[in-house]
């Protein structure tokens, strides 16, 4: 990966949503919304305090992660689109 996140910053691949509702209708493209899960490329070192202390990032790269709708900025590298969010736009992890 060519890009490193710096500061509190996560780089963030979509994790794809399924086709079909649960009760078997296929979901055309233009009626999907964008997912908000996705999976942690590539993770920054953490935020610093005022005094230079530096605090550790909650999440790592490969957590699958879930985030709000609005979020993060949509980035294209090397041809893929990727998003790239602070970590308190996260709202959990998903295991």
């Amino acid at each position: 990966m060519a890009l490193k996140p710096l500061h509190d910053r996560v780089l963030v691949r979509r994790v794809e949503s399924d086709e079909k509702t649960s009760g078997g209708l296929i979901i055309p493209e233009s009626a999907k919304e964008k997912p908000a899960e996705g999976v942690i490329v590539a993770a920054g070192e953490g935020a610093r305090k005022d005094s230079g202390e530096l605090i550790a990032m909650s999440v790592n790269e490969g957590d699958k992660i879930l985030f709000g709708k609005w979020s993060g900025t949509e980035v294209t590298i090397d041809g893929e689109e990727l998003l790239i969010m602070k970590e308190s736009d996260i709202l959990g992890t998903l295991s």
